[in-house]
């Protein structure tokens, strides 16, 4: 090779020089840009030519250097980490935040904590027991029990309030992600113009995109790839996301609505069966107007499947908007919702007889009834929490009412039919069971009608007792609670004070029905002893049984644990992803220390190369000249 050969050995060092430094230079202008992957130029000799032959090896002579690639530095393992943990705190985070929410509104409502409200209930009905005759304590009770109602009803809205504003976050969610996805596809077009050719690498770009997928796993689970032209394929929750340059766009529905498309599919699919489906999701949802994330180009399909529940072993704890969607829950929780443990006293006759058979199936269809509770309701923070706080004023409202208005059973020795007060009718059977006032134990009011069956608590949209004739007797019968009927319960929403109470203290029942005029010593001990038993436990998965006072720290307490596991797994989870996040930096993060001394390094390099073609250039200028 002559001299002219060495001087593109020399050009080629210069130039390499050159792209070394420009690569350098770009790190460090770079040094403080966020996402920004650190760029080495990777260099690697050209061709050789063959000048001879001996006999140990070929006669082979460089021809330079070449650049070979410009590369990110990065490491794939480390991003899939990072994506998949940062996900899984964001799925934690969100349920800890909604839990603490709660804790707020519970713990710090109008300056007054509810178990105030609790506490001074129960130290009217204690007056009242005292001196259940003075109209002065019984209009301080109804004043305590309006108060009592007030409270609960206000925590009810504001919890139920909160779940459907989570909506919005919902919706935010889905448009951010749509928006990631978008600007994806379009930086795959991007890359695939500058790389197609094989030439070049789009860095920058690349830069771009993977902070993206960042954001993208915060938000939902994801599994990626990246193609050989350089495009990235997105699995969102195991769908097609993201192929190449098209996008598959995420959008929302409501829970009634997408309960009454299978419905309506189950029932026929056609318009008879569309409006059957509607008013039976309506029953079911109670007009729930809470969104559910669907993918619209795969047939409306839920984007998340909570048919198994969420565990980190199975991978499918991640994503911000899958925790944020679980906590919040499909419907407003109702005390209906936790099926009561069914206790051997139950079933056993007044001889101690128990009824193995009737206990036996009572704890067989509880047991089928906890596992829904355990699928569907435990897992959602705010339904678990709405359902346990509304168990507990359930149990205080009945519990006043029924011994202010005892029941007792009644066997029907004919047929009978009715319409209610709602226009509802009402058909009963000979022989069949009802429930009916206790008009013999019912205590009375101190008004001058003495009517019994004045309930303190009432129904909105429903009365206590239906007035019907039967056997040529007047019996008031009691309207029973309906689990799919929420106008019939004495739930959250539902219940207020007797408007007659309201008005008139005086019929509050305290008094005997002997037409004696003496208060009624019974009412006001039965009162007390009722608020010191055991009424129910927190859930099906426990077996302590509390009184109201002892329900509402239990219930307040497991709320805290909740919130202070799901805040332990996130911190932790913020430490992993942080540790991850400091790995990738020690090989992604540009070190000005280091790019300065490669400056110098490459700097050197050209001044070589330079040298080296001074000294071919007075070589050659040498032989020109002595021609």
């Amino acid at each position: 090779m002559g001299l002219m050969g060495d001087l593109y050995i020399g050009k080629s060092g210069l130039s390499m020089s050159q792209y070394a430094i420009n690569t350098t230079s770009h790190n460090l202008a770079n040094v403080d840009t966020k996402g920004y992957s650190r760029q080495q130029t990777i260099f690697g000799t050209t061709q050789y030519t063959t000048v001879g032959n001996n006999v140990i090896s070929k006669m082979q002579t460089g021809l330079g250097v070449n650049t070979e690639e410009v590369k990110q530095s990065r490491n794939a393992f480390l991003d899939k980490a990072y994506r998949r943990e940062i996900g899984r705190e964001s799925f934690y985070s969100m349920q800890y935040e909604t839990v603490s929410e709660m804790e707020n509104i519970y713990g710090e409502l109008e300056g007054v904590a509810f178990q105030n409200s609790i506490g001074e209930l129960w130290e009217a009905l204690q007056e009242t027991a005292k001196e259940p005759d003075s109209i002065v304590t019984r209009a301080s009770l109804v004043e305590r029990a309006v108060a009592f109602t007030e409270r609960a009803e206000n925590i009810f809205k504001q919890i139920s309030q909160y779940q459907v504003d989570l909506n919005e976050d919902i919706e935010s969610q889905v448009e951010r992600i749509n928006e990631i996805g978008d600007e994806i596809a379009a930086l795959n077009r991007e890359i695939l113009k500058y790389e197609g050719a094989k030439i070049e690498k789009a860095n920058d770009l690349r830069d771009k995109r993977n902070a993206l997928l960042d954001e993208l796993g915060q938000y939902i689970n994801i599994t990626y790839q990246e193609g050989h032209d350089g495009q990235v394929s997105v699995m969102a929750e195991a769908v097609p996301f993201v192929s190449d340059h098209v996008v598959f766009h995420m959008s929302t529905m409501t829970q009634v609505d997408l309960m009454t498309r299978d419905l309506a599919r189950k029932y026929g699919g056609d318009e008879e069966a569309l409006e059957r489906a509607k008013l039976e999701a309506e029953r079911l949802c109670g007009n729930s107007q809470m969104l559910v994330p669907i993918w619209p180009v795969y047939g409306d399909r839920e984007v998340f499947n909570f048919d198994m529940l969420p565990t980190t072993k199975a991978n499918t704890d991640v994503g911000g908007l899958k925790g944020l969607i679980l906590a919040r829950g499909t419907k407003v929780g109702k005390y209906t919702d936790i099926p009561p443990r069914p206790t051997e006293e139950e079933y056993t006759d007044e001889d101690g007889n128990l009824d193995v058979d009737a206990y036996e199936e009572a704890m067989r269809i509880f047991e089928q009834e906890a596992k829904i509770y355990n699928a569907s309701i435990e897992p959602s923070a705010i339904m678990t929490v709405q359902a346990q706080f509304d168990q507990l004023v359930h149990g205080i409202v009945t519990t006043i009412n029924d011994i202010l208005c005892p029941n007792k059973e009644y066997i029907l020795g004919e047929d009978i039919s009715y319409t209610d007060s709602n226009g509802n009718l009402i058909e009963y059977k000979a022989g069949d069971t009802i429930r009916i006032l206790d008009r013999e134990k019912a205590p009375l009011g101190m008004d001058e009608s003495e009517e019994p069956g004045t309930e303190l608590f009432r129904r909105k949209s429903e009365k206590r007792y239906e007035k019907v004739m039967v056997d040529g007797e007047e019996l008031w019968i009691y309207n029973e609670e309906d689990a799919g009927d929420n106008y019939s319960l004495y739930t959250l929403g539902e219940i207020e004070i007797n408007q007659e109470v309201l008005e008139d203290k005086s019929k509050l029942p305290f008094s005997q029905n002997k037409g004696t005029g003496d208060f009624d010593i019974k009412t006001a001990e039965l009162l007390i002893e009722a608020w010191d038993s055991k009424f129910s436990t927190l859930s099906p998965n426990t077996l302590t049984r509390y009184s109201f006072a002892e329900y509402y720290t239990a219930f307040v307490g497991e709320m805290a644990n909740r919130g202070d596991t799901l805040d332990t797994i996130a911190c932790n989870q913020e430490a992993m992803v942080q540790d991850i996040d400091n790995k990738r930096l020690s090989i992604s993060g540009v070190s000005s220390d280091e790019e300065l001394t490669n400056l110098i390094k490459f700097q050197h390099a050209y001044n070589a190369a330079a040298r080296y073609v001074n000294v071919v250039d007075e070589m050659l200028e040498h032989i020109v000249t002595r021609l």
